[in-house]
């Protein structure tokens, strides 16, 4: 693991880099972004930084130097063997008070390497009864404030499951902490609009994408009740890429199933064109 901070190489990821005051530490005022790493090379890199943009001027904390955090991508890339890793970006509101009202000082820019395994092929998820706010003030922004999320993520772990998707406040499907949710109905692979307060996935961009060129692929909401008729259900995200789920709560489904198949195989021969698409 390197880690990097304001364009300097940490000696390691553990010594004190960023303020006490940090308001990313104080309140979770920051946004993120996590980057997969295939034989050393990060993937969809413009699109992630385009996005940390969009999502630190939506929660009005500035512009990130996108020309610095590339340098940081690479300085920590940089040395490490990694068949298989993540970069985690991440850009806060920089030192301020104690409360919420900001500081006026610079955004605190951090990047962090890491090699990690290959999530596995099939994975199961549960649903969870707490809403995502598609009306929030952080609607549609990958920030920080992440707590209801690792709450969510720690009930699915001890449920054996590996994430945890959530409706919205009118009970539509919405996502999962940290993945964008497809399933399969009738041969149709479906998927919940951007209206209903998800994420606007990288990996969920590019399958629409790229899969609409070969199958039926739409965007519609439905109750989050429609994984219990769901013939086939799939989770998007930036290292799980088109990850087949076995199981939704009780229910047990045969995965991958053939679209779910023909999903994969679409992906990865479209990604192994395309580093940064």
């Amino acid at each position: 693991m390197k880690a990097w901070l304001d364009g300097r190489v940490l000696e390691s990821p553990n010594v004190p880099a960023v303020g006490v005051l940090d308001h990313g530490l104080i309140v979770g005022d920051g946004v993120f972004e996590t980057v997969a790493v295939d034989h050393g090379e990060p993937f969809a890199l413009t699109r992630h930084l385009e996005r940390i943009v969009r999502s630190a001027e939506g929660l009005g904390i500035g512009t990130p130097d996108v020309d610095l955090l590339r340098h940081g991508v690479a300085a920590t890339i940089d040395g490490q063997e990694l068949g298989f890793g993540r970069v985690r970006i991440t850009v806060t509101s920089g030192a301020g008070p104690l409360g919420s009202p900001r500081g006026g000082g610079p955004l605190t820019h951090v990047v962090v390497t890491e090699p990690c395994d290959r999530p596995p092929a099939v994975s199961s998820i549960i649903t969870v009864p707490w809403p995502r706010n598609e009306r929030g003030a952080l609607a549609g922004l990958k920030t920080t404030s992440y707590a209801e999320n690792a709450k969510m993520v720690e009930v699915a772990k001890a449920a054996d499951a590996s994430e945890a998707v959530m409706p919205n406040t009118v009970g539509d499907l919405c996502e999962g902490t940290g993945s964008n949710i497809m399933y399969v109905l009738d041969g149709q692979l479906v998927t919940p609009t951007l209206a209903s307060g998800c994420l606007a996935g990288i990996t969920r961009a590019l399958a629409l994408e790229w899969l609409s060129q070969e199958l039926d692929v739409v965007e519609r909401d439905a109750p989050i009740e429609v994984l219990r008729e769901a013939d086939e259900v799939v989770l998007v995200g930036t290292t799980r890429n088109i990850q087949a789920i076995g199981r939704v709560d009780d229910r047990t489904l045969a995965a991958p199933g053939p679209v779910t198949s023909a999903a994969q195989e679409i992906w990865a021969r479209r990604q192994a064109e395309h580093s940064d698409p």
